[in-house]
Parts: C-alpha cells; sequence; structure tokens
C-alpha cells in the first residue's frame, strides 16, 4: 500500500487534551488546601503545572510537526545525555522529602529519570528498527546492555522510575521478537535483580511489611487515608471539591494518591471513565503502531504505549493497597512539572508517528 503523510491521529490528540484539562482541574481541587496551608496561596500547585504544561503543549506542536525519522540518529546521544544528567543526580543533585531525584538550573528544578523513560524508548527503537536480525540472543544482550547502565543509575535513588525503564525494555523486547522462551529467561533474570535490589536496603523491606499490615505501621497512615477515600466516594461521589481526606488527611496529596481524591469526589463512575480514557489512549498507540510507516515507528509507539499502560495500572494498584507503595504518579493528572512536561512530549512524536501511516487507512 501506498504511504502518506497525513493529519495526527485526532483520537488520540483528543485523549491526550482531555486528560491534560481534566488533570489541572483535578490537581486544583487536590492541591488548594496544601497550597493555602503551606505557601498562602491555594493556586501555587496549579500555577507551577499551568507552566509546565504549556512547555509541554509547545514540545508536543513542535514534535507532532517534525519527521520522527529524525530522531533515530539522535536516540544514541539522548540516551547518552540521559546518563549523564542521572549520573549528575548522584553527585550534585538536589535532595527532597529524602530522595535524591532533582536538578536544579538557576531557579528551575527537573527529574532526569522522567527524560530517561523517552531516551530509552528511542534508543530501544533504534537500536533494534536498526538491526537486521531481531530473534537471536545478540539482539536481547544488546537491548539489556543499553538499559542495565540507566536502570541502575535511576534505581539507586528511583526505584520505582528504574522499574518502569526496566518494564518498557521489556514490552519492547517481547513485541520486536516473536520467540517466546527467551523473553521469560529474561523476565525471570530481572525479576531476581529486582528482588535482590530490594533486599540491600532495609526501607524497601520495610514497604512490603506495610503493605500486608498498613494499619501496623505508621508509615500505612497514607495507603489508609487513600482507601478511606475510595471507600467514602461511593458511585458517584462527593463532587468536585468536596473531598474530605485531600483536607491534610492524606499527606501530598496531589502526588501519587490523587486517584483515591478522584474516586472520593467523583466515585466509582467518574473513576471507570478515567479508566476508560485511559484504555481508548492505548487502543490508539495500538492502533498507530500497526499502521507505523516503518518498524522504528511502530517500536516508537509500543514503547510509549507500555510507558502509560505501565505507569497507570501501578499508581492505581498502589493507591488501592494491591502492591506495595512505589511512589508512582499518575500520567498527566499527578503533580509533577517534568512528568507532563516529557508526557506531553512523548504524546508529540506518537502524533508524528501517526501522521507517517498507509494508504487507505481510516484513523477512526
Amino acid at each position: 500500500m501506498e504511504e502518506k503523510r497525513g493529519r495526527p491521529d485526532y483520537g488520540l490528540l483528543g485523549a491526550v487534551l482531555f486528560l491534560t484539562v481534566f488533570g489541572l482541574i483535578v490537581l486544583y481541587s487536590t492541591s488548594s488546601y496544601n497550597g493555602q496551608a503551606r505557601f498562602g496561596d491555594p493556586a501555587y500547585y496549579l500555577k507551577k503545572q499551568l507552566f509546565a504544561t504549556a512547555l509541554g503543549l509547545a514540545a508536543m506542536y513542535g514534535a507532532a510537526g517534525l519527521d520522527y525519522h529524525r530522531l533515530q540518529k539522535l536516540a544514541p546521544w539522548g540516551y547518552l545525555l540521559s546518563l549523564a544528567l542521572s549520573g549528575a543526580v548522584l553527585l550534585v543533585g538536589d535532595a527532597y522529602n529524602g530522595s535524591r531525584r532533582w536538578l536544579s538550573i538557576g531557579p528551575l528544578s527537573f527529574q532526569p529519570s522522567e527524560y530517561a523513560k523517552l531516551a530509552v524508548i528511542l534508543l530501544l527503537a533504534s537500536l533494534v528498527s536498526g538491526r537486521k536480525n531481531n530473534r537471536g540472543p545478540g539482539m536481547m544482550g544488546a537491548v539489556l546492555g543499553a538499559v542495565l547502565p540507566i536502570v541502575a543509575l535511576v534505581g539507586t535513588n528511583n526505584l520505582s522510575t528504574a522499574v518502569i525503564i526496566l518494564g518498557i525494555a521489556l514490552i519492547m523486547i517481547f513485541i520486536s521478537n516473536p520467540r517466546y522462551l527467551p523473553f521469560v529467561w529474561i523476565t525471570l533474570a530481572g525479576m531476581a535483580f529486582m528482588a535482590v535490589f530490594l533486599g540491600m536496603e532495609q526501607y524497601r523491606l520495610e514497604r512490603l511489611a506495610v503493605w500486608r499490615d498498613p494499619e501496623n505501621y505508621e508509615k500505612g497512615f497514607q495507603t489508609i487515608q487513600g482507601l478511606y477515600a475510595i471507600g467514602s466516594g461511593g458511585v458517584f461521589g462527593k463532587g468536585l471539591g468536596n473531598s474530605i481526606q485531600k483536607l491534610g488527611f492524606i499527606p501530598e496529596a496531589q502526588n501519587d494518591m490523587i486517584f483515591s481524591v478522584i474516586c472520593e469526589e467523583f466515585g466509582l463512575a467518574g473513576a471507570v471513565l478515567l479508566i476508560g480514557v485511559f484504555g481508548f489512549m492505548l487502543w490508539r498507540f495500538a492502533v498507530i503502531a500497526v499502521r507505523a510507516r516503518d518498524l522504528f515507528g511502530s517500536l516508537i509507539l509500543s514503547g510509549i504505549m507500555g510507558h502509560i499502560a505501565i505507569q497507570v495500572i501501578l499508581n492505581i494498584a498502589v493507591v488501592t493497597n494491591t502492591i506495595p507503595n512505589t511512589g508512582i504518579t499518575l500520567p498527566f493528572i499527578s503533580y509533577g512539572g517534568t512528568s507532563v512536561l516529557f508526557l506531553l512530549t512523548e504524546m508529540g512524536i506518537a502524533l508524528s508517528v501517526s501522521r507517517w501511516q498507509r494508504g487507505n487507512f481510516c484513523i477512526y
């Protein structure tokens, strides 16, 4: 079929814009109490998120207009930059709440680990699509050899992001290689690596104990309050702005636990609707990946799809206490300027891939 450069996928674009606007509304509702109590400004967190969102939308617009093939040659350099930035965090990074994850440039600060997710997606897409044989152990060895350094650097201070990066790599290996047995061995090796990594620090083992019985640990307070918020929301919720648990009961409610406030204010119906929008977004990623012009474009969409899916699933699982607390944000919704900036950049790249599609294909 003949290839053409056309319009971006409007379904994906609509989902992105909906989640971005909805995230800002929910963020203001969730963070206004903390903003007033800590900074004397109920819109403190909203203003910072608006600034990052504006930058992200500009980056999305620019990326959507570019030919994504140009990124293939830049991918290795972008990955080396992510290694340098992640290493700099260990040396001169800023620490907040006991975690050293930020780099500051003047009045601005950002988390290099958020950029590392995008850098890994582009690197692996470039690496796999550039090889003639994607079935042999050499390809898998090359992929793991490329990913493990950034996983080790990021995992030193941010285990949750390291898990996401490793998960993205495994998904891209699975999609690009039709042989299942090597994938199984790699998955088992990855699980063993994470088990050893968890055992290296006492606080990581403590999280497992808190997860099993949060009522008997002081650190289980956040989890319990989040579950109270979910339960009190009922089917249709208390209404926007009417959450009780966000009034200091859930620590830093605008961050990792924001889904619990959504459940309290919008109820089960609102939570299902939000999950449905994420599901629609993942479907659009899959459609674009299948109809992409080349393997490079397909793998980019596969990596982005894996990133969003892993982060949404893990965040909701943490909030509902299905898995131990790992500090993973909800994409487009949780507070975090660096996160929304690079998420929107990823969406721009996905829209760029959607513009290069095979003929006789309806994006709807």
